[in-house]
């Protein structure tokens, strides 16, 4: 995805001279507020930048409340309820540029692995009263639904690209952030590679980068947390896993934070879908 055009700093006001401060909001849908938290853990770099941007609305870090408008809207978290569809769609009517942010709003997050389910089985497993749970028959990422202008991705996402898109904002460029496999980052790390050293499974070749290749540098291999890197070859990938490996074991690999993603999707579906598609019954008080 093209990055978005952002918004020049100091840009004047429609019937003044006086330059007017980007508006900044950050909101949530489902999600577990981990890409929200990133945000505040830039700290002091965090307080240099909110001197160049208006932030009006960020539950996470001001009680300061608004409906919009925005120039720039950061979204984390997936769709998942009708009231959830209704209200991307008002935030998005609202809002000059629309960014995504993490895997639950970029890919539809972990929750997505119920988008294989019946519904009502899911409810029935987790809650004890199911009838009072009302949601979507799937989790879905956020471009789904509404135009999309740019996105982080990772589950959390990346400080430095996080970083690096908040420069880009302030200072009016384009953000450089990496379309690249992990097996890059790896290799200017040093890493040694985890799949052909060791045969551990790993899905570095196919993910974007991001992470700063955590899981292969403590050994083990890549989840696929930031996604499918653009043209991602999973199918090759898949095979060659596939070679001393049964087709459910090839298919709970990529069904992972990114599964609902086209590329994971796709390879999911191909080798049966992910596990645990039976869902074991819930046990109550009385059994």
């Amino acid at each position: 995805m093209e990055p978005p055009e952002l918004i020049l700093p100091g840009r004047r006001g429609p019937r003044s001279g006086t330059p007017q401060r980007p508006r900044i909001g950050i909101v949530k849908f489902a999600s577990c507020d981990g890409c929200q938290l990133t945000l505040l853990d830039l700290e002091d770099e965090l307080l240099t930048i909110a001197d160049r941007v208006d932030l009006v609305e960020f539950a996470e870090a001001t009680s300061r409340r608004s409906a919009g408008p925005f120039d720039v809207l950061f979204v984390e978290g997936s769709i998942s309820t009708a009231e959830q569809v209704q209200e991307i769609a008002r935030l998005r009517a609202v809002s000059h540029r629309l960014v995504t942010i993490g895997a639950c709003a970029t890919a539809g997050g972990i929750q997505a692995i119920r988008n294989w389910f019946d519904p009502d089985e899911v409810r029935a497993a987790v809650y004890p009263e199911p009838t009072y749970v009302e949601s979507l028959a799937q989790a879905r990422p956020v471009a789904d639904f509404v135009a999309v202008d740019g996105e982080l991705r990772g589950c959390p996402i990346s400080p430095g690209q996080l970083r690096e898109f908040l420069v880009a904002l302030v200072t009016g460029r384009r953000p450089q952030l990496p379309d690249e496999a992990v097996c890059l980052e790896c290799k200017r790390r040093g890493v040694v590679c985890v799949a052909v050293a060791q045969g551990i499974p790993c899905l570095g070749p196919v993910t974007r980068t991001g992470c700063g290749a955590i899981c292969p540098a403590y050994g083990r291999g890549c989840y696929g947390c930031f996604g499918p890197r653009e043209s991602a070859n999973t199918t090759s990938l898949a095979r060659w896993l596939s070679d001393d490996r049964s087709a459910a074991d090839v298919g709970r690999l990529f069904a992972g934070f990114t599964a609902w993603s086209v590329p994971f999707r796709a390879t999911i579906d191909a080798y049966g879908g992910p596990p645990g598609q039976v869902l074991p019954a819930r046990e109550t008080d009385d059994a």
